[in-house]
């Protein structure tokens, strides 16, 4: 039988394919990547071979192709019902959904002005009014989650979860920008770090040739 074959961009600076990546590798899925470098004359012809939407991630898994990193972290938790992928019981599994949807569709300031760039550090910068709120809002999300249905482990929801997959690149954002909140959102930041299929992407992310202009200041 085939494996099923993500199709990523750039580690370095695609959040979205890395969502995708970890809840794969947190159900402990098998699978192929191709990755498509960003900013080549080539690149929007070898997305769209692989992407209907022109964008990345993209999951084929046999007969089935996703293009949506949430609706790709969904089929992963669906196939993988034993990675328990979303908490059990219904108010954490509804808070997770809702806060991984706010990710998913929200803070666009923090996108815009903060984009992922594990490989640089810029302290300071991207710093602005909008920014600023969707810091406040991130932060109060962690805080809120870890004091509510945080037991039992260190993540958002104890163990790890799409929502975590989905807040795993801010925590990289913040790295970047010298964002540096107190408390358990501090703690939360450093247990993502830590897990160990971050560091295997952030180990090859910095290991990477491509450099985009466009996002390295």
């Amino acid at each position: 039988m085939n494996r099923p074959t993500l199709i990523i961009a750039n580690r370095n600076y695609s959040s979205w394919s890395l969502r995708a990546w970890l809840a794969l590798e947190a159900a402990g899925v098998a699978f192929d990547e191709v990755l498509v470098p960003l900013g080549t004359p080539g690149t929007e012809a070898a997305i769209r071979r692989w992407s209907p939407s022109g964008r990345v991630p993209a999951l084929y898994d046999g007969d089935i192709v996703i293009w949506d990193s949430l609706a790709i972290c969904e089929h992963v938790a669906e196939t993988h019902p034993d990675a328990a992928l979303w908490p059990a019981d219904p108010v954490a599994r509804a808070t997770a959904r809702s806060v991984t949807a706010e990710m998913h569709s929200g803070f666009a300031s923090l996108r815009d002005h903060m984009t992922m760039n594990i490989r640089a550090s810029y302290p300071g910068a991207g710093r602005g009014e909008g920014v600023e709120r969707d810091i406040a809002r991130i932060t109060s999300i962690w805080n809120d989650c870890r004091a509510r249905f945080g037991i039992g482990g260190d993540l958002l929801f104890g163990h790890f979860t799409i929502a975590d997959a989905f807040f795993a690149p801010v925590v990289s954002r913040f790295r970047t920008y010298g964002v540096t909140p107190s408390g358990a959102a501090a703690d939360y930041m450093e247990a993502i770090w830590a897990l160990p299929a971050m560091q295997q992407w952030v180990e090859k992310a910095r290991a990477e040739p491509w450099k985009v202009e466009r996002y390295d200041r």
